[in-house]
């Protein structure tokens, strides 16, 4: 950008607000429509209007054609709002991980209970395929290997050891209620 200068050597103010009005009025549509294309029209006046704030601060750097320079100013400026909007969301996860309650353990352990009630009522192939596969972590392949048949025939076992752990879930009785206190009393007295 060209700078006219007054008799006292300085830049003349009146000047160069007029030449950047000119960049501004030629370049803010296609700017602007980069900053859509890339981010959509929410943040695009935003990110706009810093790129044009930049570019007046900066207004001895912007050369001529000033296009290219604002779209990669525009870019940059892009770039650091992502990452802004990034650590606002990650904190407020972590900020919300904070203050929300723990679980309640006694629901992890009526699972896992009900869970090993099921699983002890199926064969023991069935159990093995199915610890072989989800305590310890194999893939079919490996899992093969342990047994000794092949990785389909590991698929194959897996799958309807799965389907009968289902039905085996669906079917267990609910647990008994727990007994209050004072009912196991007289029990043990009687």
């Amino acid at each position: 950008m060209t700078q006219n200068t007054g008799e006292d050597g300085g830049a003349a103010v009146g000047d160069e607000e007029a030449l950047f009005t000119a960049i501004y009025d030629d370049c803010r549509a296609r700017v602007w429509a980069y900053v859509v294309s890339r981010a959509g029209r929410q943040v695009a006046d935003e990110v706009v209007s810093e790129t044009f704030a930049i570019a007046w601060r900066r207004r001895a750097d912007v050369p001529d054609p000033p296009l290219p320079w604002l779209l990669g100013v525009a870019r940059n400026v892009l770039r650091d709002t992502v990452r802004a909007e990034i650590r606002r969301e990650s904190f407020a996860a972590e900020l919300t991980a904070w203050t929300e309650p723990d679980p309640d353990i006694a629901d992890d352990v009526a699972d896992r209970n009900d869970l090993l009630r099921a699983l002890a009522t199926l064969p023991d192939d069935d159990r093995d395929v199915l610890i072989l596969a989800a305590w310890q972590g194999l893939g079919p392949a490996d899992a093969a290997k342990v047994v000794g048949c092949s990785a389909a025939a590991m698929r194959v076992r897996l799958h309807r050891a799965r389907k009968r752990l289902t039905k085996a879930l669906g079917n267990m009785p609910p647990p008994p209620a727990p007994v209050p206190p004072r009912v196991r009393l007289v029990r043990e007295e009687v």
